[in-house]
């Protein structure tokens, strides 16, 4: 099991689930390394992934561009300081198109499920339409805000008028003087809230927690600013890095020093009694729960927005919604022609709805029930050769998770040179490695501000932290530098190379 394979060795058969930054990073570094057997399976018709979802007016990154790209694919000439959701999306388009992608991608070929044969030591994948295709590797990208969450409210389907979520955004819908209700006050309603609340005619907005939100340093690059970045890319590197750095001194008050985000949260204070000239708005939109805890939020049209006349704010809970209205538990009704819910993500059901079933039928959603966990986020022992890309505790609250996709990437591409040799065929994570390894995790994810007692999609509903990494990224980097053989249990072939189905034609 030591061969070492060549140029001219056979590469698996790999699938690619998703293309966004994740499954496009993948699939680049596969031809940076002349493997072409690589198919990418997209549910949609257009890749992207959030970035194609998502079309919200104001939707934006809150990672600074030049950090939230491929560090082997910079871009001179982003045109903001925070990349839009439009320029995010060309940028992975042009990227798909450099590498000649787009022959490899199979789009509206949505995966229902995945069995792994252990007597033919491969995957089945079953799509949506009927069709099944036969895989020796498996990789999930499917992110963690792929599938909008919506709240369980009696009545929702009652409602006559138009209705949607942010991440599905029916431009249809014409909202100028309409009665609007928008139900969350999370990171998507934040950014479009500011960019509709002048042309509707009043805004319902049932906030059931307030936000901790500071303001966005956004601004458009200055034309001789991307000039320099074109003509000396060393510039470019070095904004990045420095850019790099400064966000990665922030995982100090996330994991160890907490009391350095307070810092953040006298800034929001201070920028909402700033902004505000409605003092019981103002006191209603303050958390009440510690800082970092959940989701911090950029945008510095926030408060602006919340304090317009035409803007209702309610924190009342809400007991159930009629055919025009939402009506709160104290009995009020708030009338409404559109409703938009703003609700965030089901971002904890990592590879839902997908069945994926590994070595002697064990269901994966069965080994995750008491909440997703993966070695090293990549790993699940008892589904050999699946690798999962932003899985379980690999999500950041300080820094660009295009970052920790590359790590993830690299670490994957090793486990592919290992599946190139002859002798073996499939490598399948030890549990007793996976098992330690999530026990440190838990361990380290205690003492942070995760762990302060708030209800956040970070968490479960019973509770187990399964989406942030509790570290630095350059610690993740490190540990994800070098591929442990003895972490895995390898199998050699159990059937002539000359036996093994060719590859289909449309996998490269």
């Amino acid at each position: 099991m030591n061969a070492t394979p060549t140029d001219s060795a056979p590469s698996p058969r790999i699938a690619i689930i998703g293309t966004g930054f994740g499954g496009l990073c993948m699939a680049m570094q596969l031809v940076r390394a002349g493997i072409r057997s690589f198919t990418l399976f997209e549910k949609a018709a257009t890749l992207g992934g959030t970035w194609r979802d998502n079309t919200y007016p104001g939707a934006a990154c809150d990672v600074q561009s030049h950090l939230y790209s491929y560090s082997f694919e910079p871009k001179s000439d982003w045109s903001r300081k925070f990349g839009t959701q439009a320029e995010i999306r060309q940028y992975l388009e042009d990227c798909a198109r450099k590498y000649d992608l787009y022959g490899h991608i199979r789009f509206e070929s949505e995966i229902s499920g995945a069995v792994f044969d252990d007597a033919l030591q491969n995957w089945r994948l079953d799509l949506a339409t009927g069709v099944s295709d036969v895989f020796d590797v498996v990789i999930t990208a499917c992110g963690q805000l792929n599938r909008p969450a919506w709240p369980n409210i009696p009545g929702r389907d009652a409602f006559a008028g138009p209705s949607f979520h942010s991440a599905r955004w029916d431009h249809a819908v014409d909202l100028r003087g309409r009665h609007v209700a928008v139900i969350g006050t999370g990171a998507s309603a934040i950014q479009f809230v500011p960019r509709i609340v002048d042309r509707v005619g009043r805004l319902k907005l049932f906030q059931r927690s307030g936000a901790w939100v500071v303001s966005k340093p956004d601004r458009p690059f200055k034309r001789f600013e991307q000039r320099l970045f074109a003509r000396f890319p060393l510039l470019d590197r070095v904004y990045r890095t420095l850019i790099y750095w400064k966000n990665e001194s922030r995982a100090l008050a996330f994991t160890r020093f907490g009391f350095l985000l307070e810092t953040f949260a006298w800034k929001a204070r201070f920028e909402a009694w700033r902004q505000m000239r409605d003092a019981d708005k103002r006191r209603r939109l303050i958390p009440d729960y510690k800082i970092g805890c959940k989701r911090i939020l950029l945008a510095s049209d926030w408060y602006p927005a919340i304090d317009r006349d035409n803007l209702d704010l309610i924190t009342d809970d809400i007991d159930h919604i009629e055919a025009d209205a939402v009506v709160t538990k104290d009995g009020t009704r708030h009338a409404a022609d559109v409703l938009i819910y703003g609700t965030g993500f089901q971002a904890t059901d990592f590879l839902a709805p997908m069945a994926i079933t590994g070595r002697n039928g064990a269901s994966l959603n069965a080994a995750w029930r008491d909440g997703a966990e993966a070695y090293k986020g990549i790993s699940v022992s008892g589904f050999p050769n699946l690798f999962i890309l932003y899985g379980p505790n690999t999500n950041l609250a300080h820094s660009s998770i295009v970052f920790m996709l590359e790590s993830q990437v690299r670490y994957v591409m090793q486990c592919i040179e290992t599946l190139r040799e002859p002798a073996v065929a499939t490598m399948d994570v030890r549990a007793e490695r996976q098992q330690a390894y999530n026990r440190d995790v838990q361990e380290r994810l205690d003492g942070t501000v995760w762990t302060a007692g708030c209800d956040s999609w970070y968490t479960t509903a019973s509770g187990k932290q399964t989406n942030n990494w509790p570290d630095f990224t350059f610690a993740f980097r490190r540990m994800t530098a070098r591929l442990a053989r003895e972490d895995y249990a390898l199998e050699a072939p159990r059937r002539p190379a000359h036996d093994q189905p060719a590859p289909r034609a449309d996998s490269g």
